[in-house]
């Protein structure tokens, strides 16, 4: 590969970056020091304020944290949309629930009120008398779905709502009330959990955030995420607890989800360039729109929705490979000859092999006709304002038969 290379997602790291975590290296504490909630108060003021945020090593481990937190247990039943990555479903059986999948907008790939009803009255037969604990919509490639909707179903089913947010940080949407709302304000959901893999908006080589307005759930978290150990004199009741400062309790069982320092430090250098790296994943997504309208309808631009301001972490256009007479592996290969990366996301959860063989073959329709489609092309800050219009341009010589 030759540096003009574009793969289809990459980190930004700059020398304040890289400073910032040098700092953390010459300091007392690599990992459960201060730059922990040194972050986790900077992301929630990020967030309005509002908000909780309980840092963790990985968005995995964050969507485990806030289910097991906020109540689901094993014999519960949790609704996921197939398009998502796979641990927005394992954390549910991580739990000991069973996962029931939603279908998708065959355009956008979200979750929408309609799939949701759907996979709603397939767990009342599938799993009769099971209580549904928990649905987890997905703001798949950062497009916001329709969260107020969404939520409103949920509260009449006694259920909770976890949004997986790993993409949509910085995205907006407005509510019913003409009000702009951040994905992460827990408005309209108990939980939101966001990603900090270097692909995404913000990096921390890995890690995780939930935010939430929950506060005993938030205490939790915060428990479970260091094996469950307490060390407050006042919560453990134990009086010699505040004459012995080695004492702790362990009164429930947790995980080692905790957050390095150095981790956490990368983190809070990034937040203060937040604004900076959406500004211009927006920039490159409008240059990618008009760069692709000469190849429509054959190619078509991510799906949006009218009420939402998204910062796209994927720029994933669908192609009509078969109109084309081109096969999607082939247009990658031919892309990767012309120093173009792309990928695929996702592969519908519900056919991996794992979850045929839990709850057998499946149609979802709509999530088929997205992932036979869907194909990501680059997009991260760092690029320069030609290249969409060179992607599109490889994307058309890719296309061609023969």
């Amino acid at each position: 590969m030759s540096d003009s290379f574009l793969p289809y997602g990459r980190q930004v790291i700059e020398d304040d970056d890289i400073e910032a975590v040098a700092r953390v290296l010459r300091s007392d504490y690599l990992t459960t020091g201060p730059e922990i909630p040194a972050f986790e108060a900077e992301f929630s003021r990020w967030h309005g304020g509002a908000v909780h945020c309980i840092a963790c090593n990985s968005a995995t481990a964050g969507l485990h944290l806030a289910l097991d937190a906020l109540g689901v247990a094993p014999g519960d039943v949790c609704i996921v949309p197939s398009l998502t990555f796979l641990a927005t479903a394992n954390a549910a059986r991580y739990c000991g629930a069973e996962v029931v999948f939603a279908d998708v907008d065959p355009q956008s790939g979200l979750m929408t009120p309609a799939t949701l009803d759907a996979a709603i009255l397939r767990a009342r037969t599938r799993f009769s008398g099971a209580r549904l604990a928990a649905v987890l919509p997905v703001h798949l490639a950062g497009l916001p779905c329709d969260l107020e909707t969404l939520h409103a179903r949920v509260q009449a089913e006694g259920a909770v709502l976890v949004a997986d947010s790993c993409h949509a940080l910085a995205s907006r949407w407005t509510d019913a009330g003409g009000q702009s709302r951040l994905v992460g304000d827990a408005g309209f959901c108990d939980a939101a959990v966001f990603s900090f893999h270097p692909v995404k908006t913000l990096a921390c080589g890995e890690g995780g955030m939930v935010t939430t307005r929950h506060e005993e759930a938030a205490e939790t978290m915060r428990r479970r995420r260091s094996h469950g150990i307490e060390r407050d004199p006042v919560r453990m009741g134990e009086p010699r607890a505040g004459e012995w400062p080695w004492y702790h309790e362990m009164g429930e069982l947790g995980w080692n989800y905790r957050m390095p320092d150095i981790n956490a430090a990368l983190g809070r250098s990034q937040l203060a360039k937040l604004s900076r790296f959406a500004a211009r994943r927006r920039e490159l997504t409008s240059l990618y729109e008009e760069a692709l309208k000469p190849l429509a309808p054959l190619v078509l631009p991510p799906a949006g929705r009218a009420e939402t301001d998204s910062c796209r972490h994927l720029m994933n256009v669908r192609i009509d490979f078969e109109a084309a007479g081109v096969a999607r592996e082939t247009v990658m290969e031919r892309l990767k000859d012309r120093g173009v990366g792309s990928q695929v996301h996702y592969i519908p959860v519900h056919t991996q092999p794992y979850y045929t063989a839990r709850y057998g073959p499946e149609r979802l329709p709509g999530a088929d006709t997205y992932y036979a489609r869907t194909l990501s092309l680059p997009l991260y800050p760092a690029m320069a304002d030609d290249d969409p219009a060179r992607v599109a341009g490889a994307l058309a010589e890719a296309l061609e038969a023969g």
